[in-house]
């Protein structure tokens, strides 16, 4: 065994060693800052957790415990937070919509399913769904004043808002009906019967309809706004379930649970104009920015599958919790 020492001067070892930290520090400093992973938060409902997943790799980056049956996701109306909804406890937990930390909770919200933002942002409603009812709160810089509890049996479900912030339009479920109601008044404008067991609602874009997803059926009512009236049926695929935007303010997607597909449909023609598989129940949607991969939670087998738009096909199939369910990117296409 040989010793090999060093045989230079203590001063000229420590020259060269910063001589070389400092070249490696210049060349550092010249690099671009590592980019922060884009995240997607997907919310397991039978897990009362959410997985954070790298939009980019595709791995998970670790799951966060939230509350129980944690199911819908939406933006504050200034986009600095992003709320979770837990159902069955009661409350709201607030997220970094760039990370998905966890920032604050806000306790006693009943039974929070299903939840949105009037466009104007004055108004925050809660679809109830186990207690028959819509709450309607006044949102005010961040504070929620309880404005009005409304009854709407049976099963209060999803929601969309008028562009003017006048109307919201509910699904009540289990009473096979939709109903469309005053912010301001918080009275009921209309309500109509529909298919068995409507679940998502979709505004068009000229607001003159209202699309739904008739879960027990197999077709989107088209329904007027003005009235109530049903004046189409569009058959999709067997339980239509929810709607994601195509970013391009005339298209869009439509999952349909039962026959495992996803519909695409023209919102001015007011037909399908296209529809490919995907797994597993497929349930929320959410568009990369630049549109070109489609993020599906497919509820029934505990993934979330990607699709590759340019060719229909599935890119990657990510493990996730049990009955995944809400999905959210920060850097989303246009809600158009």
């Amino acid at each position: 065994m040989t010793v090999r020492y060093c045989t230079s001067s203590p001063t000229s070892f420590h020259m060269a060693t910063r001589t070389v930290f400092l070249k490696a520090l210049a060349l550092l400093l010249l690099l671009p800052p590592l980019a922060h992973a884009d995240v997607a938060i997907v919310l397991n409902s039978k897990d009362d957790d959410m997985s954070l997943i790298d939009t980019t790799t595709y791995k998970v980056i670790k799951r966060v415990p939230l509350g129980k049956e944690p199911h819908h996701l939406l933006p504050t109306p200034d986009n600095r937070y992003v709320v979770v909804a837990n159902a069955a406890g009661n409350d709201l937990v607030l997220l970094d919509p760039e990370n998905g930390d966890v920032v604050k909770r806000v306790p006693r919200i009943a039974d929070p399913y299903h939840l949105g933002f009037s466009p104007d942002g004055k108004w925050f409603v809660i679809n109830a769904n186990r207690l028959d009812r819509v709450d309607i709160y006044r949102y005010d810089n961040g504070n929620l004043t309880l404005a009005a509890k409304l009854p709407l049996p049976k099963t209060t479900s999803h929601m969309t808002f008028s562009p003017d912030s006048r109307s919201v339009f509910v699904t009540v479920q289990e009473s096979d009906e939709v109903a469309a109601i005053d912010l301001a008044t918080q009275k009921l404008r209309w309500k109509t019967s529909t298919g068995k067991q409507p679940a998502g609602i979709w505004l068009t874009p000229d607001a003159r309809h209202v699309l739904v997803g008739v879960m027990g059926e197999d077709y989107v009512d088209v329904i007027a706004t003005a009235d109530g009236k049903s004046l189409k049926h569009i058959v999709t695929g067997k339980g239509a379930h929810a709607f994601q935007a195509k970013g391009d303010g005339r298209h869009v997607f439509l999952s349909n649970r039962v026959d495992n597909t996803i519909s695409v449909i023209d919102m001015i023609e007011l037909k399908v104009v296209d529809s490919f598989p995907v797994p597993g129940g497929p349930d929320d949607m959410e568009l990369k920015k630049d549109g070109s991969e489609l993020w599906v939670t497919s509820r029934w087998i505990n993934r979330v599958t990607v699709i590759d738009l340019a060719t229909k096909k599935i890119k990657q199939s990510i493990r996730a919790g049990r009955s995944p369910h809400g999905i959210y990117f920060h850097n989303h296409a246009p809600r158009l």
